[in-house]
């Protein structure tokens, strides 16, 4: 691409022009020959104006580059063209070529967490390449609270992997580097750094696909169980599991503050508890996840008393408390785990559940009263509560022991 004046170049990073020209002045931006300034160049007026942003002097910054403790040519590396420019099209622009409604398209920057925008605001490179899937989506006609409710799911999910990635990188490159006395152009070797970022890339959307695969198969489970069931070919079972979620409050904290060896013994402690009680009320554990673990049982009676009985088994062994969410439903089962809407609200109530509390669906409720442990529970119906994640507002009770 050819070069950029100083004045585009501020117009793709966003900022005013003066502000670049200062950059100039000070010797951070080298423009070339014909005074013209590189796409790499916008892309250091940005990290630049974050630094800035984030407190550090302008002077001290140049000081910084002129006796070569600092450096951006990092930034040429085909790696950071993920850094997002501005593009030439608005918003308004934009809607009108694409047939996206304007509040739709403006959407897309807030879906990402990234603030509001106007119509006469510039899109960014990323946004635009965004556009594409939203468009075909209203083109099918889908339900714009669907496609915004993806568009933010995507988004914190992703959000979450970026922040993973960066304390991995800080951790095991960036902070050693910098205590070992090195410079910012020599904590990590190009080559190796474009390399890994390569095998990231391929390792993320191979792990996204299986997730995908076990997702899309629970989609088509039940559009064919509704078709068998239309045509008289398939009944739905009568007595559907139940699905438990148990989570420790404050897990991830607690074991970075004690170390890896606190966390694996507050596995092993948690790992007595928590079998020992589900199978001896008809249930097992699925699988463990980061902070916690998910259960299954086949009636939802006792899936509530081992829950309680859960909790109060972490309590007394001195770990921090535990919280509950229960679901009965169809699932569907693959290679010895359980997949569907059933699951996904289960977990939704868990993370609701305040510290120390099992909360139940309306369908656990009228199941367990019907079954014979109706007589040891109790069950305190705490509204309509909208959860993450899941369409519509539902019924939520608090489970307790019968007095």
């Amino acid at each position: 691409m050819a070069g950029l004046t100083p004045a585009e170049a501020a117009r793709r990073a966003g900022v005013d022009p003066g502000e670049v020209e200062d950059f100039v002045r000070l010797g951070i931006l080298r423009p070339d020959d014909e005074a013209l300034l590189s796409i790499g160049d916008v892309r250091r007026i940005g990290l630049l104006r974050m630094l800035e942003e984030g407190g550090l002097p302008r002077a001290g910054i140049a000081a910084g580059f002129e006796q070569g403790i600092l450096t951006l040519d990092f930034v040429d590396s085909p790696d950071y063209q993920r850094f997002p420019m501005l593009t030439a099209e608005t918003f308004e622009s934009a809607a009108a070529r694409t047939g996206v409604p304007l509040p739709m398209a403006t959407m897309i920057r807030e879906a990402a967490g990234l603030g509001s925008a106007q119509p006469e605001d510039l899109m960014r490179e990323d946004e635009q390449q965004v556009l594409p899937f939203v468009a075909a989506q209203v083109r099918l006609g889908f339900d714009p609270v669907a496609i915004e409710r993806l568009l933010r799911a995507m988004s914190d999910n992703t959000r979450r992997l970026a922040e993973a990635e960066a304390e991995w990188w800080r951790s095991q490159v960036t902070e050693p580097g910098l205590e070992a006395g090195r410079k910012s152009d020599e904590l990590a070797d190009p080559d190796q750094s474009n390399n890994l970022n390569r095998a990231e890339e391929v390792a993320m959307l191979a792990i996204f696909h299986a997730q995908q695969a076990q997702t899309w198969s629970v989609n088509i489970f039940q559009a064919f169980g509704y078709l068998l069931e239309g045509a008289g070919l398939y009944q739905r079972p009568d007595r559907p599991p139940t699905i438990c979620f148990l989570d420790i409050t404050g897990y991830t904290r607690l074991t970075q503050e004690r170390g890896d060896r606190a966390a694996a013994e507050l596995a092993e402690t948690l790992s007595r508890i928590v079998n020992r009680t589900s199978v001896a009320n008809g249930g097992r554990a699925v699988k463990w996840l980061g902070d916690g673990v998910m259960f299954w049982f086949r009636d939802p009676g006792p899936g509530v008393l081992a829950a309680l009985d859960m909790v109060d088994g972490v309590r007394s062994a001195g770990l921090p408390p535990a919280h509950v969410g229960l679901h009965i439903g169809p699932v569907v089962r693959q290679q010895g785990d359980f997949y569907g809407q059933t699951v996904n609200i289960a977990a939704r109530i868990a993370d609701y559940a305040r510290p120390g509390e099992v909360l139940v669906t309306g369908a656990v409720v009228e199941a367990a009263e019907a079954g014979s442990n109706a007589a040891h529970l109790a069950f305190a119906a705490i509204g309509p509560v909208e959860l993450k994640g899941v369409s519509g507002a539902m019924e939520l009770h608090a489970a307790k022991r019968s007095a």
